[in-house]
């Protein structure tokens, strides 16, 4: 597998919903009363009532100040949009539509320079986009069922025909995917994300895993992750990094899952395999 880009089937539109019906879930999403909002959009409860209940419509300034207090994803900003009725804000385009060259040359050079390290992009369903040369090399006897179409990085990761039995540290490394989904779902609302949550943590673990705990995690930041393969044991610790101020619905979903030797006998086994390939 090469930093080729590849962009996924797109889900079905959702059904029409009121303006008033999409503020409101985002505001007892994010746990604020109508007067906490009030306060912080700088606008009257009275008038935030009435545009929850449809009895007032609100400016685009206004859809995009309560978007922006409500910290809303920029895809959820153009529903919102779309509902109070104005015309979306934000673009979403495939990755390999010519308006986002410059991101997806960004996007291979970050793939291509990390080898001979493991390094990948996901979408916001953690589904693979793009990879370097060295991921297949992890992926080196998942189930075919898991690798055909559409694949699902985390699902890959965790499922007993995938990556699941040759994870060392798999219980550690299934809290720490758990937690992220979370703090996703939280963020974003998302049922797709939600839904994979509930499907991942059914999963049976194999019976012979032993909860090893390594040292060295700092959630958010790094992920210690020990992994067994032909070449041996191979030590990694796993970073991600998003777009920093994307105004692209597409580039803002897009992640890259890096990962980087965490003791010098996987950093040479990496530098033998890059050689072989």
């Amino acid at each position: 597998m090469t930093a080729s880009i590849h962009h996924p089937s797109r889900p079905a539109p959702r059904a029409a919903q009121p303006f008033g019906d999409h503020l409101r879930h985002w505001r007892q999403h994010r746990r604020l009363s109508q007067l906490d909002l009030a306060h912080e959009a700088d606008i009257s409860t009275r008038h935030l009532s009435f545009v929850e209940t449809g009895r007032s419509v609100p400016s685009r300034e206004m859809v995009l100040r309560l978007s922006e207090r409500l910290d809303i994803p920029l895809r959820e900003r153009n529903a919102l949009l779309v509902a109070a009725g104005y015309a979306p804000m934000y673009r979403e385009r495939p990755l390999d539509d010519p308006a986002l060259a410059s991101a997806r040359q960004a996007v291979e050079l970050l793939l291509k320079s990390h080898e001979p390290y493991p390094a990948l992009a996901v979408d916001r369903h953690w589904n693979l986009v793009a990879a370097n040369s060295m991921v297949p090399h992890l992926m080196e006897g998942a189930d075919a069922s898991l690798l055909q179409g559409q694949v699902n990085v985390l699902r890959l990761s965790l499922h007993p025909l995938g990556l699941a039995p040759r994870i060392a540290n798999l219980l550690q490394w299934r809290a720490h995917i758990f937690e992220r989904l979370r703090q996703q779902v939280a963020a974003t609302a998302d049922a797709v994300l939600a839904a994979l949550l509930e499907e991942l943590k059914a999963y049976p673990v194999p019976e012979e895993t032993k909860n090893e705990h390594l040292e060295g995690e700092h959630p958010g930041v790094v992920m210690p992750f020990l992994f067994r393969t032909p070449a041996g044991m191979l030590s990694f610790i796993s970073t991600t990094t998003i777009f920093g101020t994307p105004v692209d619905v597409t580039l803002q979903e897009l992640a890259m899952e890096t990962f980087f030797p965490a003791d010098d006998f996987t950093r040479q086994a990496l530098l033998a395999l890059a050689a072989q390939a």
